[in-house]
């Protein structure tokens, strides 16, 4: 089975409703779609968040989350899978990240989503920077992303 994949890194924001209607048409097979939509927060460590900016290595942040997809086609069988990833300056509410993806059967294809949102959590070439009251922050992985992580064993 050979899964459509699909990665975009951009500034606009997305329509998951759209996304996944597209996700689903592409195959007549597809039982399951799994999904998970990021979200900035208003606060972070007990501190108000006022902005989030994101910023990226252009190409080399594409080919690892193509690699990763890749990956997750190797461990389950995916029809299909969509990321988006934003970059810039965002608003607490503001979508940031869309993982989706599609295979006949929902475990598949809810450990497939996880899987990828886990390497996006703790590997991704993203460097975030809050701006909190007490001025600017770069955030990383969380000690629980990187345990989550863990359990998959990447080959990266």
């Amino acid at each position: 089975m050979t899964a459509n994949f699909s990665v975009s890194v951009q500034q606009q924001d997305f329509d998951v409703s759209a996304e996944l209607t597209l996700l689903r048409e592409q195959s007549s097979q597809v039982g399951a779609i799994a999904n998970f939509v990021g979200v900035v927060r208003d606060i972070n460590d007990q501190q108000n968040v006022a902005t989030l900016e994101l910023e990226h290595y252009p190409g080399m942040t594409e080919k690892s989350i193509s690699d990763i997809m890749a990956q997750a086609a190797e461990r389950w069988q995916l029809l299909g899978g969509r990321v988006i990833h934003r970059i810039g300056k965002l608003s607490p509410g503001d979508q940031i990240v869309l993982v989706a993806v599609s295979s006949l059967h929902r475990g598949e294809a809810f450990a497939a989503c996880e899987f990828i949102m886990d390497y996006l959590k703790t590997r991704a070439p993203f460097w975030k920077k809050e701006l909190t009251p007490d001025g600017e922050r770069w955030v990383d992985a969380r000690d629980s992303d990187h345990s989550a992580a863990e359990r998959w064993n990447y080959s990266f």
